[in-house]
């Protein structure tokens, strides 16, 4: 069983990977190179195919900007079959865009540093891609840089987001009370998501105004940071986005140790990382609920709501191991019901939870991952294991799908995964937990 489903998940991430160097998320729906994807998906690639785990980063890293910013999208190929594609994000705005590759103008959560320490985890050649990752490091590091520096308008170490496409979860219930302070124009545009999978599994006409609308003052200020800050409606420090640059951090202090000789680049990490983690505590913990949650940076309020990105702090090793107890304990009052599949992606027990709806209340296994990654390094290793049990079941069961129904009866006697199929991120990571 474990096998097979180790190359069942090995034929997906072949299938997607391309000639550029990169691997789509899924055939039709996502025809192009993904931030936080191309991360998950080198770990997946590691165990295997070393080559194309160093291509995937390489290639991701390639399209970074003068100022250090990573794309959230890299438009390698001309394909029409995605909106909003190149022609309307208009990278070419920013002055210090790639001059190479056409991208969008925002970012992803960056996962990348720690996936360089995990691709030095999983391969048996330590030397070989210790080299590889003394070629890239910096241009991590410079990413780092570039958050601290243009992303923290108040100095206080956590970073901003001015999309939800940033956060990586698009249309989380969390962003629906932002959208009620805004009200964008009507657009008229083709949707192809909806041509791939079925259009009650993704977000709204309306909430696509909202996406849309974000980015024409963001392309209206030529993606000036300081401008987007001071106008954009929506402008959010998120707590998965803020422990990925953390878990980050962290990996490359240590992986700079490893190399040596970098000792400014590790001075100013540990600075910022003390700064991030103190703020992260302080300002994103809500002692009601029990679990950490977004702040709202325009209207200057907490946005409390329990998410998966309320747990992804474990991961990171944020909270001490008293609010950790809280946190967990949190999460299995809410998410982890006997009739439900750990992690749904939103509080099942809030009338916002549609657990048919991307990230409304679905499963996501990069998220899954993660905790389990976290939950065992607090010392829970039973409810890690769950989580991991319960990821490789809805796999094995419905498919290599982008997200799953977290309700373990559904009513359907049929069941399938939902959102694009063969989707490389699950393949990926299973391949890491099964190995793992």
């Amino acid at each position: 069983m474990k096998e097979n489903l180790i190359h069942r998940a090995i034929d997906v991430l072949d299938a997607n990977f391309q000639e550029g160097g990169f691997t789509i998320p899924s055939k039709g729906l996502y025809p192009f190179q993904w931030k936080w994807d191309s991360g998950f998906i080198a770990i997946g690639l590691a165990h295997y195919n070393t080559d194309h785990a160093k291509k995937e980063i390489e290639t991701l890293l390639n399209a970074q900007w003068d100022n250090g910013f990573i794309p959230h999208i890299v438009f390698h190929t001309d394909d029409d079959s995605y909106f909003p594609g190149h022609d309307f994000h208009r990278s070419d705005l920013h002055p210090l865009s790639s001059k190479k590759y056409k991208s969008t103008g925002m970012t992803q959560p960056p996962v990348t540093g720690f996936v360089l320490q995990d691709m030095l985890r999983i391969v048996e050649d330590k030397e070989d891609m210790l080299d590889f990752i003394k070629g890239q490091i910096d241009k991590v590091y410079d990413n780092h840089v570039y958050f601290y520096e243009n992303r923290d308008p108040q100095n206080e170490g956590l970073v901003y987001i001015y999309h939800n496409w940033e956060s990586g979860t698009d249309n989380s219930p969390v962003w629906d009370d932002i959208w009620d302070t805004m009200n964008p124009p009507e657009y008229t545009f083709e949707r192809k998501d909806t041509t791939h999978v079925d259009a009650s599994e993704r977000p709204s006409k309306r909430e696509y105004d909202h996406y849309l609308y974000i980015i024409d003052i963001a392309k209206q200020n030529n993606y000036d940071d300081a401008k987007i800050a001071e106008l954009s409606p929506f402008l959010v420090q998120d707590p998965l986005f803020n422990a990925m640059l953390i878990k980050s951090n962290q990996a490359l202090i240590e992986l700079y140790e490893i190399i040596g000789g970098n000792d400014d680049k590790i001075t100013y990490l540990k600075k910022n990382q003390e700064r991030s983690i103190a703020a992260f505590n302080q300002k994103l913990w809500d002692a009601e609920l029990g679990a950490y949650v977004h702040y709202d940076l325009r209207n200057n309020t907490p946005i409390r709501h329990v998410s998966s990105s309320s747990f992804s702090p474990l991961f990171a090793a944020i909270p001490s191991k008293e609010r950790a107890e809280v946190l967990v304990n949190t999460m299995m009052e809410r998410f982890g019901g006997d009739d439900k599949y750990l992690c749904a992606s939103f509080d099942p027990t809030n009338d916002r939870f549609n657990p048919r709806k991307y990230w409304r209340g679905p499963v996501w296994i990069n998220m899954n991952w993660m905790l389990y990654r976290g939950l065992k390094e607090y010392g829970y290793t039973d409810i890690a294991e769950r989580v991991k049990n319960d990821s490789i079941e809805l796999v094995e069961r419905d498919g290599f799908f982008e997200y799953f129904d977290c309700r373990k009866d559904t009513g359907d006697e049929t069941r399938k995964g939902y959102g694009g199929d063969n989707f490389s991120w699950s393949a990926a990571l299973i391949i890491d937990l099964l190995k793992n």
